[in-house]
């Protein structure tokens, strides 16, 4: 999760919304890391989480990431959520939950919905306040 706020403050550093995510092996070896760069990219799905399934799928060349490890420091949203279940993701641990755009334990509850074919281990973990802040802070000196 170090590595996920790493990547969140880089992100904020850029001028854009301060998420990171960093995905492991099941070794526990790195397979990517990014924070978002939708604004850097002019690319709306540009979100840390699928930036590091697109560039380990890549990497792995296998679209099905099974047994790996996503840690992501703000509750996916719908758009991620999906990927991360079409990845296969074995398991998602996340920092900070999202009760406006969050779809893993909020909004529409991605991962319980009958029409998902597959359903990683979601857990909480790491700081969820650091990330939290790192979110506040970022929106508030854009007011």
């Amino acid at each position: 999760m170090a590595l996920a706020l790493a990547e969140a403050e880089t992100a904020a550093a850029r001028g854009e919304v301060p998420v990171g995510a960093a995905l492991a092996a099941a070794d526990g070896t790195l397979l990517a890391r990014a924070g978002n760069r939708i604004v850097e990219l002019r690319d709306p799905t540009a979100h840390a989480e699928i930036l590091v399934i697109r560039t380990a799928a890549a990497a792995l060349g296998n679209e099905r990431l099974t047994g790996t490890t996503l840690y992501v420091t703000l509750e996916p949203c719908a758009l991620c959520a999906g990927a991360i279940s079409f990845a296969r993701i074995a398991r998602l641990v996340f920092a900070a939950e999202d009760p406006k755009g969050g779809a893993v334990l909020h909004g529409p509850r991605f991962f319980t919905q009958p029409t998902c074919h597959h359903r990683p281990l979601v857990s909480r973990g790491g700081d969820g306040d650091v990330a939290g802040n790192l979110l506040r802070a970022f929106f508030r000196a854009r007011r």
